[in-house]
C-alpha cells in the first residue's frame, strides 16, 4: 500500500506565507501526477495545483501567481508554497497522488489521497 502523510498547515494571516509538505510512502513503483486540492466548509473539494513526474504545472485560476508547486522525486514528496494568502484561502487542504505500487508481485494503480491539513487566513 502506499501512504500520504501531510504537514505545514496552520494560522496565519492575510498577506502571510505558508508551505504545505506531503510525502508518500510503501512499496512504491512509481509516481504520475501529485496534487493539491482544497476544500472549504460547506464546499466541494476543489484543484488547487498539480505537478507531474515532469515538472509540468497547473493551477487554479484564485491561485495563480501566488502559489507555487514542486516536488522532490527523490524523496516522493510534493510541495505547495503558499504566499500572499488570503481568508478565502481557509480550508483543509489535501495532497493526492497518482501512484503504481507492489501488491506482493503484482503491479497496481491507485490514487491515493492524505489525510488533510488545515490552513486558516485571518484577516
Amino acid at each position: 500500500q502506499v501512504h500520504l502523510v501531510e504537514s505545514g498547515g496552520g494560522l496565519v494571516q492575510a498577506g502571510g506565507s505558508l508551505r504545505l509538505s506531503c510525502a508518500a510512502s510503501g512499496s512504491i513503483i512509481s509516481i504520475n501526477a501529485m496534487g493539491w486540492y482544497r476544500q472549504a466548509p460547506g464546499k466541494q473539494r476543489d484543484l488547487v495545483a498539480v505537478i507531474t513526474s515532469g515538472g509540468n504545472t497547473n493551477y487554479a485560476d484564485s491561485v495563480k501567481g501566488r502559489f507555487i508547486i514542486s516536488r522532490d522525486n527523490a524523496k516522493n514528496t510534493v510541495y505547495l508554497q503558499m504566499n500572499s494568502l488570503r481568508p478565502e484561502d481557509t480550508a483543509v487542504y489535501y495532497c493526492k497522488a497518482d501512484t503504481t505500487y507492489w501488491s506482493g508481485v503484482i503491479a497496481r494503480y491507485l490514487e491515493v489521497w492524505g489525510q488533510g491539513t488545515l490552513v486558516t487566513v485571518s484577516s
